[in-house]
């Protein structure tokens, strides 16, 4: 059996780092012998987790950054010179909005998608071309198995990780034959404080889909696999590979069914 390579010595950045899926990833990784460079809104989240990680003989350092905001992202790629060069970007942040896209805010909507898309495009953009100088790369899109089994109550979200998915394909398509290597996660439901702030909220109830919810450790566990074992994606877990398969035989029942399950629903957000 072949040995996995290690990845001792390298320098990740995660965005999202703060809480669910970037904070367990920045901890197994720098378990792993990884420098981390951890990145959110929430300095105080940020500084317990290097602390966390010091305490683990980890090395860990952070940036205060609100990837929503354009200036707070120039900033941060401003910084990007100062540090290590670095080997896994890992574009985590995101959050999620459910109800009738017509309800909506546009606000809302207009701020996913800076953070869903337009960081993710950014952070690549601005890593993408050291990687390919120092001989070395990933970049790991955490996206959703939503991207192409799209549903109702997350028209917005949905096309963010569908945007995800192409991006993806087509710059590890731009990437082969070199040493950088471009993949997305696509992710079935993950227990995070998506579905607590759901069910906390006015009228709260369950989003479908939380029951068969993996958790954090389990995502973790995949984005550590694709650093070690690089493709251009992977579901997990792995039986909604069949989400292609059920959209093209099947999409037609969801058409019927989709929307008297969300009437079912309270019309309210649930943000991250």
């Amino acid at each position: 059996m072949m040995t996995k390579p290690s990845i001792q010595g390298r320098t990740a950045l995660i965005t999202g780092a703060s809480s669910g899926i970037g904070r367990q990833v920045a901890l197994d990784l720098a378990d792993l012998g990884v420098h981390v460079i951890l990145v959110a809104r929430r300095q105080d989240r940020l500084v317990s987790i290097q602390q966390e990680i010091e305490k683990r003989r980890g090395s860990a350092e952070y940036f205060v950054c609100d990837l929503e905001k354009e200036d707070a992202r120039s900033e941060l790629i401003a910084h990007l010179p100062e540090l290590k060069p670095i080997d896994i970007l890992v574009n985590n942040a995101g959050f999620g909005w459910y109800g009738y896209y017509a309800d909506m805010p546009w606000e809302l909507a207009h701020s996913l998608v800076e953070v869903n898309i337009t960081a993710m495009l950014a952070l690549t953009r601005a890593l993408l071309p050291g990687m390919r100088q120092h001989g070395y790369g990933h970049v790991i899109n955490i996206g959703s198995m939503v991207g192409s089994f799209p549903n109702q109550g997350v028209a917005v979200y949905s096309a963010s990780k569908a945007f995800m998915d192409a991006f993806t394909t087509a710059v590890y398509r731009e990437m082969r034959g070199s040493s950088v290597h471009v993949s997305v996660l696509r992710l079935g439901p993950v227990k995070t404080e998506f579905f607590d702030t759901a069910k906390q909220s006015e009228n709260g109830n369950k989003i479908p889909g939380e029951g068969l919810s993996i958790s954090v450790e389990h995502a973790s566990r995949a984005v550590i696999n694709l650093v070690r074992s690089p493709r251009r994606f992977q579901y997990v877990p792995g039986i909604f590979s069949v989400v292609r398969v059920v959209e093209f035989l099947f999409g037609w029942i969801i058409d019927k069914l989709g929307p008297l399950l969300l009437r079912r629903l309270p019309k309210h957000e649930a943000r991250l």
